[in-house]
């Protein structure tokens, strides 16, 4: 990974700060207004994006776990999403988070090459 990158030390703080967000945000109750895209799919495809971002910033070495870590995670919300009574679990929900690992994992990895290319 780029030393520039990996000199940041504030990528894994920013990383479990939005793990914890994303969560804060998932549980609440739905009649509380949050902020949004508009539709609930993008927001699982932005907020997973930029956790993915995060973690292949934040914890360099092998992507499957870290990927892996994070879709499980997103199972996750779905199973304590589907025990409130506010909230409810979606397929669809986990197929957007996974869109969202996904990209933003690309996206990182771009960006990664990028200042490689700089340096």
């Amino acid at each position: 990974m780029n030393l520039r990158l990996t000199a940041f030390g504030g990528w894994k703080p920013l990383f479990w700060a939005a793990l914890l967000g994303i969560l804060a945000l998932s549980l609440l109750p739905s009649a509380t207004p949050l902020p949004t895209t508009g539709w609930d799919k993008t927001n699982h495809l932005l907020g997973f994006g930029v956790l993915a971002a995060l973690a292949r910033f934040a914890y360099p070495g092998p992507a499957w776990p870290r990927l892996l870590g994070l879709l499980a995670y997103g199972a996750l919300i779905e199973i304590l999403q589907s025990m409130t009574p506010d909230r409810s679990a979606e397929w669809a929900d986990l197929f957007a988070d996974s869109l969202g690992i996904a990209i933003g994992w690309c996206v990182a990895w771009v960006a990664t090459i990028g200042l490689q290319r700089r340096a």
